[in-house]
């Protein structure tokens, strides 16, 4: 499978119709509930169950992941669960990475108690492991790559080997990649998940999900069920979400410059003993990075030197890094995730055992690095 514009050209002008809108180089919003029926055939019924503002966004981020489909949901929660929820039958088997995005342990452990569903976490950087997971109940092979927080990556093209060969489905969390960076269909995977409150929104003003697709008539299927749960995202947030794919390119690119800068120069740093980051040679799979994506993002984390109150001190001394959860947006932000539980808690964040104690999850923006490389370095140094 293989994109057949450029991804700049999607974003552009996909699915645009300017024939269709008067010449509008912005196509309108459909802001209604329903469609009326007396004079014109036009396939619209309500905007739960389909509109066109909606299905503009789905076009495009369709087409960015090479894939035939792609379903919006109110949230990328609302994403994660729908996928779940599809493979969620009685006493089947998921296998799934062990550093995911937190609400994934939550949901698979409230499906495991309704239905009797069964989970093997792995930590997926050997295919064999998962391979060895394997039961004849199972369903599905949950991944995320790069994962969160260590940001270690599984191999896509092998692991949806092995699940093909024994007629499994394969998804994958790829937030932190982006559509610009990496592409999991064109390796066999069957469904890509993204959040497009982070990347894809990439302003911190909108909640959003997707998921995307190759087979149509799982397409079908994952229509028919956002219909029933009335997940379905909104039509000016649709409209929100088409804005901001006009410039994701462009601010992929930045954010990975940015990123590569901050990461080269905190490698270096006095007070830090290490820098999780896939753009960075040092990454122990920094080969399969390249084999699989074609550019990276700005999220990383670095291990620091300090206890939990000089490091928690040190951020309040930052001026361009504002302290947040989120990330993926223009601004730049930092996390201190594994001191407090209850922080955690709240962010969702599964913190791997493997993980150092002294972890802070950076998100760059796109701020001058310069003053983010120096604004760290002043901060950093005020750690004893």
């Amino acid at each position: 499978m293989k994109k057949h514009l450029a991804s700049e050209d999607i974003c552009t002008h996909l699915g645009d119709e300017y024939d269709r809108y008067l010449g509008a180089i912005i196509p309108p919003i459909f802001q209604n509930t329903l469609f009326t029926h007396k004079h014109t055939d036009h396939g619209y019924a309500y905007s739960r169950i389909s509109n066109p503002t909606i299905e503009l966004a789905e076009k495009k981020l369709a087409a960015l992941e090479a894939g035939n489909w792609a379903v919006c949901y109110s949230s990328g929660v609302a994403a994660i669960s729908a996928v779940i929820a599809y493979f969620a039958a009685n006493e089947s088997h998921i296998i799934c990475i062990k550093n995911t995005y937190g609400r994934v342990n939550q949901l698979l452990e409230h499906y495991s108690r309704k239905f009797q569903i069964s989970t093997t976490f792995v930590e997926g950087n050997d295919p064999a492991e998962i391979k060895a997971a394997i039961r004849p109940e199972t369903k599905l092979i949950y991944l995320e790559s790069p994962s969160s927080l260590v940001y270690q990556m599984q191999d896509l093209e092998a692991i949806a080997c092995i699940a093909k060969s024994h007629d499994i489905y394969t998804a994958i969390d790829n937030t932190w990649a982006s559509p610009i960076f990496q592409n999991p269909l064109c390796f066999g995977i069957d469904l890509v998940i993204h959040s497009l409150s982070k990347y894809i929104g990439g302003h911190s003003d909108l909640i959003g999900g997707v998921v995307i697709g190759a087979d149509m008539e799982m397409g079908t299927g994952f229509h028919e069920e956002r219909a029933m749960f009335g997940a379905v995202m909104d039509p000016h947030l649709s409209w929100m979400v088409t804005r901001s794919i006009r410039t994701l390119p462009v601010r992929m690119k930045q954010h990975q410059e940015n990123a590569l800068r901050v990461a080269s120069f905190l490698e270096g740093h006095p007070k830090v003993s290490q820098v999780f980051y896939p753009g960075l040679a040092s990454h122990p799979q920094y080969e399969l990075g390249l084999k699989q994506m074609s550019g990276y993002s700005g999220v990383m984390s670095i291990a620091v030197s300090g206890e939990p109150e000089q490091v928690a001190k040190m951020l309040k001394q930052l001026q361009y890094f504002e302290v947040g959860s989120s990330w993926g947006g223009f601004e730049s932000l930092i996390a201190l995730l594994p001191f407090n539980e209850k922080l955690a808690g709240e962010m969702n964040e599964t913190i791997s055992v493997s993980a150092p104690k002294s972890l802070l999850r950076i998100s760059v923006g796109l701020e001058n690095v310069q003053s983010l490389i120096n604004d760290l370095d002043r901060a950093l140094h005020t750690l004893d």
